[in-house]
């Protein structure tokens, strides 16, 4: 057995160094690899070929056999903890699903007023016009926009206010 480590470790190290950089690790996986060819019945009895391509094919079955242990621990240990992962709360998955839905929501609820409003809103929040701008822009009295745009923010403040199933904007 001896003999048989000296003459191939090479290349079976070889092959697990390109599936694993830790030095160590691969070390470990290798003495697993000449483990198993010394309990194996069938090794012994092959060609020095087919015994090279034996410990090879072992060697990265045994490599992915590392890659889903460390898969496991890793998920595992993140079951265990309770701590919260985020220092920023505002970027947690919980909360970014909630932001998308909520933001999912407006736009629904923006597709259902009347055009002018819509491009109040567009011009005013997303161009970043003042009222005096969109006003301009739009040919209409600087009051009138101002209104439109209040009533508009009160409106949509209002679905909000309302239980899921009885908001609806009129």
């Amino acid at each position: 057995m001896a003999d048989l480590y000296e003459r191939y470790r090479f290349i079976v190290l070889r092959t697990i160094h390109q599936h694993i950089s830790s030095h160590e690790d691969a070390e470990d996986i290798l003495l697993d690899v000449f483990l198993a060819a010394f309990e194996s019945d069938v090794f012994f009895t092959l060609l020095e070929q087919q015994q090279v391509a034996w410990l090879r094919r072992t060697a990265y079955h045994k490599v992915m056999d590392y890659h889903r242990r460390r898969t496991r621990q890793l998920l595992l240990s993140l079951r265990k903890d309770d701590e919260t992962w985020f220092v920023d709360e505002e970027r947690s998955p919980e909360n970014t699903v909630v932001l998308r839905e909520e933001q999912l929501r407006l736009q629904s609820q923006i597709a259902l007023l009347p055009e002018l409003q819509q491009e109040i809103l567009r011009l005013r929040f997303t161009d970043g016009l003042r009222c005096k701008e969109i006003a301009a822009r739009l040919r209409k009295n600087e009051g009138t926009v101002r209104s439109l745009l209040s009533r508009t923010l009160n409106g949509l403040r209002g679905i909000y206010a309302k239980p899921p199933e009885e908001k609806e904007y009129a």
